[in-house]
This record gives structure tokens, sequence and C-alpha cells, in this order.
């Protein structure tokens, strides 16, 4: 069979690259990619050529001409955004004006060289290694490390307590054998009600160390024992309470870099 002018072009510049390619190969392509939308026909045709002009994997032409999104899938998605907005938005009306004196709180303790203790569970001991890596690295500007520790990160602390005691002294102990007056902590619980914070924030208060309260729904148990309390009420869904608590973590942060350092922006 004579090939066209294209399959022979193909087929010289597969040989330039020491691969040959099969023949048809680029009509079979054609075919196989016939119906999906101009940009997904392109993805799946520079795939294969930089395949070096093999046969073509069908596996990206058919993930990228699954059916669209149903309208169930669309409307679900939107809700989550929608819901995620309105807990910020909540937050920021009813709590909004109590983020600034943590902030100040924080900053005048690093200052003093005092350091900043963060606990939680599941997600929440996420956001806290979150909140404390931005820290002890940098946010958003140059500047010193600052001493913030997640009581969440120690597996043989955490582990030994557990078994040797109970876990609801997990973060009690470690907050005694850490913090020192005048340190602060940031508790985050979207209950408000795990046992193994509120001992960690008992263990706080007796040590005369600064608390800070991060909780969802009512506040729970919590909302009554901490010095300063953040509270995301639109919602009792830890995903959206948590999505609030990272954003209030960050403003935080922000605010002080400001105070420590001006606020200057990362260097290049």
């Amino acid at each position: 069979m004579e090939l066209s002018i294209a399959e022979r072009a193909r087929r010289d510049k597969s040989r330039r690259r020491g691969v040959r390619s099969p023949r048809g190969a680029g009509r079979r392509l054609a075919e196989s990619t016939r119906g999906l939308p101009t940009l997904s026909r392109k993805r799946v045709r520079s795939r294969f050529s930089a395949g070096g002009g093999g046969f073509l994997d069908l596996a990206p032409a058919i993930d990228l001409n699954a059916p669209a999104l149903t309208a169930a899938t669309t409307q679900t998605i939107h809700k989550i955004f929608a819901d995620s907005i309105a807990a910020k938005r909540t937050f920021l009306r009813e709590h909004g004006a109590r983020i600034a004196p943590v902030a100040d709180l924080v900053a005048a303790r690093f200052a003093e060289g005092s350091k900043l203790l963060l606990f939680g569970n599941g997600g929440s001991a996420a956001d806290a290694q979150h909140i404390a890596a931005e820290f002890t690295n940098r946010f958003m500007i140059e500047r010193p490390p600052l001493p913030a520790i997640a009581l969440t990160t120690d597996t043989s602390a955490l582990t030994s307590i557990a078994n040797d005691y109970s876990y609801a002294e997990t973060f009690s102990k470690q907050v005694e054998a850490l913090g020192k007056p005048g340190d602060v902590a940031m508790a985050f619980s979207t209950s408000g009600g795990s046992p193994n914070v509120l001992r960690g924030v008992a263990a706080c208060r007796r040590l005369g160390i600064h608390t800070v309260g991060l909780t969802g729904g009512n506040g729970g148990k919590l909302r009554t024992l901490v010095d300063h309390w953040l509270n995301v009420s639109a919602s009792r869904e830890a995903a959206r309470i948590q999505e609030t608590h990272i954003l209030i973590g960050h403003v935080i942060c922000q605010l002080v870099d400001a105070a420590l350092y001006g606020g200057k922006r990362k260097k290049k």
C-alpha cells in the first residue's frame, strides 16, 4: 500500500528517532480521538507524539472522553464551596475582631522569649503542625525562626503516654514537660470536647500559660477554659471548621510577622 505524504513524513521522523511507527498509526489516532473536544484531542496526540511514535495508549483518550459531571455532582461541589465560604464569613462577622488580640499576644510573648505550643487531634493535629511550621520556618517574609512546637508529632511521647497512662494525657504531660509561664498554647478542637485537648488546656492554666481555643459549633467545654476563644459557629462539619481554622492560623502568622518584623515581603 502506497503511503501518503503525511504518513511518509511521520515514518521518516520516527526512523530518525530510532523508533518505527506502525503503518496506519496516525489514522488510528485520529479515529480514536474523534468526538473529543479540540483541547482533549491535542492532549492525546501530544502524548502520542511524546512517546516517540509508538502505539497509542488509549487510556488517556478514554479518561479524557469520560462523561461530563452530572448536575447532582456539580451541585454538590458548589454547595461544599458555598458552605466553606459561609463558615468563613460568619466567623469573620462574629469573631473576626478577636484575631488581632491573639496575634498581638503571640508576638509579644515571642518578643519576650516565650514559645507557642499547639495541639489537636486528627485533622486538627495537622493544623497544629502546619501553623507550627509556619513559625519555625517562615510564612510570607524572610525572618528569623520563631519558637513554636506542635505536641502532635513525637510518636514516642504520644504512644508511651497513651500506653502507660491514657490517651487523655497525651498533651497535658507534654505541656507539663515543655511549657513555661508566659508561653502561649493554641488548642484546636472542632467539637470543643476532646478529652486530651481539655486536659492539655487545664495543664496550661495551672502553669500560667496563655490559652487560645479554636473550635466549631457551640464551642463545647473548651470555650469556658481558654483565655481567647475563636469559634466557627456556622458549621458542625469538621471539614468546614478546619478549613476556617487554617485560615485563622494563617492570618495570625501574617499579623505576627508584621508586628515583629514589619511585614516585609519575602526576598526573591
